[in-house]
């Protein structure tokens, strides 16, 4: 878990904001935030050289060595002297995590970074230390505190969430990773006068990584469905029903890449279906459209065709929709079909959903014609 860390922001020499921020030690519940010491040193070497902050922190050494965190302390210091802040997360005594901020600029607005050892994650590390950084720096005049976190990186945009920031927008392809291609980055700010709650999301994440009933299983979408995924969607009898232009293998890697974010957002979940005895990719389902203000979303799906005509398809929506009336405000679960899909006709029909109206000429097809949509609806059990 790692959002962005450490850099060389210069501190403006007049402006609104000129206190320095002091060297101070900062408590919070089990956690001691203070500044970085040479006797941390060993830990430093280990939690950096591990390959997920590797993987998010792309501009530190890999394999990150002793000399490497001795250079570290000394930007930490620099920093320091530079009116930022960088500080150790003590648990215990012993260190288990770095955070920090850059020197707040004329305006009094400053960006926050950290990242977590692999052995104190999982348990609010992150995002207990940066709301308590935040409210510090607040205490201190700070008025606005931004953080930034790779897309792909759920683990850090759930601490922004937690931490009371609020989502502001997407920075497209403006960091290069390691591989060679460049990431994009969500923004979060919060104001000294937001509340800083915590926000639930309104589609919680599966407790258990998945559903399943034995026979199939849905787990998050990851970019090594891609292909499978890509295949599936040329195949004839799935072409035929898709609306829209056709995706490429890059259109479907980049949609993986997004889907923890689109969850943690609220805007969709998508999800593979796996066949329970085998893992094998079987097809994908999704809860899209999704209408808080309606209590409303929307459900769609693909299927291999190696797996029809063995009710995988079935159980895979009565497992999600279950699972969304257990687990979220939503009152209604809609399915749009081509008055033509008979078998998808088939499959709500059996997972419980009643034919609700019809949507003339709602629907484009590959040959330039348009097909009335049959729209499926299944209510909250009352």
């Amino acid at each position: 878990m790692a959002a962005r860390l450490m850099g060389s922001w210069p501190r403006p020499a007049h402006g609104i904001y000129r206190d320095m921020l002091p060297r101070e030690v900062i408590s919070t519940g089990s956690l001691l935030l203070r500044p970085p010491a040479d006797g941390d040193v060993q830990d430093i070497v280990r939690a950096f050289d591990d390959p997920e902050t590797g993987r998010f922190l792309p501009l530190t050494p890999l394999p990150y060595r002793a000399e490497d965190a001795v250079e570290y302390l000394k930007a930490a210091q620099v920093k320091w002297e530079g009116g930022g802040a960088e500080f150790a997360i003590t648990e215990g005594g012993r260190y288990v995590g770095s955070i920090g901020v850059r020197a707040p600029d004329q305006w009094g607005v400053t960006e926050i970074g950290y990242l977590v050892a692999p052995w104190a994650r999982g348990r609010g590390v992150a995002a207990t230390a940066t709301r308590a950084l935040t409210d510090w720096l607040f205490d201190r005049g700070v008025r606005r505190v931004e953080l930034q976190a790779e897309v792909e990186n759920v683990a850090s945009l759930r601490v922004a969430v937690k931490s009371g920031f609020r989502e502001e927008g997407r920075r497209r392809e403006v960091k290069l990773l390691r591989d060679g291609r460049y990431a994009d980055l969500i923004t979060f700010g919060r104001l000294a006068h937001d509340p800083g709650d915590a926000e639930e999301p309104y589609l919680p994440f599966f407790a258990d990584g998945q559903l399943t009933d034995g026979v199939v299983r849905l787990t998050p979408m990851t970019v090594d469905d891609a292909v499978p995924f890509n295949a599936m969607m040329a195949e004839e009898a799935v072409a035929a029903y898709s609306v829209g232009p056709a995706g490429t293998l890059d259109d479907h890697v980049r949609r993986c890449r997004n889907t923890g974010y689109w969850w943690l957002s609220g805007q969709r979940i998508e999800l593979a279906i796996r066949d329970a005895a085998t893992d094998a990719f079987a097809g994908h389902v999704q809860l899209m459209q999704v209408a808080p203000v309606l209590g409303q979303a929307m459900i769609g799906y693909s299927l291999v065709s190696a797996y029809r005509g063995r009710g995988f398809m079935t159980r895979a929506v009565n497992l999600l929709v279950d699972w969304t009336f257990a687990n979220t405000a939503l009152h209604r679960v809609v399915a749009g079909t081509d008055e033509s899909n008979t078998a998808s006709h088939a499959v709500l029909e059996r997972a419980g959903f009643t034919r609700e109206c019809r949507h003339r000429q709602l629907l484009p097809r590959p040959d330039g014609t348009r097909a009335d949509d049959i729209e499926w609806l299944r209510l909250r059990p009352a």
